[in-house]
């Protein structure tokens, strides 16, 4: 980026382009040109203005505040927004979460009020990135062309200068980053051992599916057993960090939060490489089976892409985020789920009883890992680190029952 528009970046930071593209392109075209997932605030001192913008999917959280007078409050987390609405009270404050893939652009008055000028939504699920691909063209093989893009996804998430680990819930997503990392981490001779994660309960299903994709590609595993009572004295916590209430992601979130408390206090791996949107872009809940066609299969998928910053990707960044760790979801890259969703529906929809089947064909042929593994069914997180005796939506059923 610094070469194709000349930018005189003075720093290594990655959000340092921004600017310099911002005064090049202006606002849009600025956000166009973004290949990552980012949340930005820009104040234009000289032109009087603010300028926020969220990434497509909302990986990164956004937060914003405004009343009629012009005040307006901006954070990554609405508990910080709480305390700046002056003679307001906190029922009447009203914190908007910023829509994915828009920016919005407010003029600044004499007095340093802010009043919204312009809201555009500069890029949506499906639609391609028009900023310059490592993947320039692409082959009649689709399958091929699906593992080439999912590689280039995570290759591209292996830039830092800190430690690098992968979560590993032993499903086909989490298996599939951790195989491609294992493969370029090879090629590329980075020189410390792959970290792998896992958690559940005594004797879960998780465990025992990560253990053999671990032991398939050799790397450094780590698996952590979660007690009942460690799960419920989370709760409280995940529902802090999160802000939200929703059942299924506050359930989900317990056993991330304490197996990014473990690799923050345990390790010195410092990102994370996980697999969530991987069941939004390829079709892989169970209930996609039932779609009355692949049109409306293909319907869905964009809607749950479009809801998604409210859901699994909260709990990706507030669960890791909370242990200062930092997530990256190589299934959401642009370049890759925007080309998924170009294809033919039906060639999207579940096939032969088996969700996920064109991003599983793709890697039928190749050793990355065991076909167990590959063609292992759906498990929702909170339901895979369960014990085989009891559930861990069980165990919140009866802990609330009790209360």
């Amino acid at each position: 980026m610094d070469k194709e528009f000349n930018l005189a970046t003075s720093t290594e930071l990655d959000g340092e382009p921004i600017i310099h593209l911002y005064q090049t392109l202006g606002a849009e075209a600025m956000a166009k040109q973004l290949d990552g997932v980012f949340a930005f605030c820009i104040l234009d001192v000289v032109n009087r203005k603010v300028i926020l913008g969220r990434d497509t999917y909302g990986v990164r959280p956004l937060f914003r505040f405004q009343t009629d007078e012009g005040f307006l409050g901006v954070c990554s987390e609405a508990k910080g927004l709480f305390g700046l609405s002056h003679s307001l009270s906190d029922e009447d404050v009203h914190i908007d979460a910023f829509p994915p893939g828009h920016i919005e652009i407010y003029d600044l008055d004499k007095d340093g009020r802010a009043f919204l000028k312009e809201r555009t939504c500069f890029n949506s699920p499906g639609q391609f990135p028009l900023y310059k691909t490592k993947i320039s063209s692409f082959s009649k093989d689709v399958k091929e062309n699906v593992s080439r893009l999912l590689e280039a996804a995570v290759e591209k998430r292996l830039m830092a200068d800190v430690r690098i680990g992968c979560l590993l819930s032993g499903g086909l997503d989490s298996s599939l980053v951790a195989a491609l990392f294992n493969k370029l981490a090879n090629e590329k001779g980075i020189t410390y051992p792959l970290q792998t994660f896992a958690i559940g309960l005594e004797g879960s299903p998780d465990l025992k599916a990560a253990r053999k994709v671990a032991d398939h590609l050799g790397t450094e595993h780590h698996e952590v057993i979660m007690t009942p009572e460690e799960g419920i004295d989370a709760i409280d916590s995940v529902i802090y960090h999160l802000e939200s209430y929703d059942i299924t992601t506050v359930r989900a979130s317990v056993g991330m939060f304490l197996l990014s408390k473990y690799i923050r206090e345990k390790t010195n791996t410092k990102v994370i490489l996980s697999g969530e949107g991987a069941d939004e872009v390829a079709q892989g809940y169970i209930y996609f089976h039932h779609a009355p066609s692949p049109e409306e299969g293909d319907k869905e998928s964009r809607r749950l892409l479009k809801d998604l910053y409210m859901f699994d990707v909260l709990r990706s960044d507030r669960a890791t985020a909370a242990w200062s760790l930092e997530v990256r979801v190589p299934f959401l890259d642009h370049q890759f789920s925007s080309y998924y969703l170009s294809l033919d529906p039906e060639l999207r929809q579940p096939k032969n009883s088996i969700e996920k089947y064109l991003l599983r064909s793709a890697f039928d042929e190749s050793d990355l890992l065991p076909k167990e593994i590959l063609w292992r069914p759906k498990e929702a997180f909170s339901d895979g680190i369960s014990s085989v005796s009891r559930s861990w939506y069980q165990i919140i059923q009866d802990y609330c029952q009790e209360q």
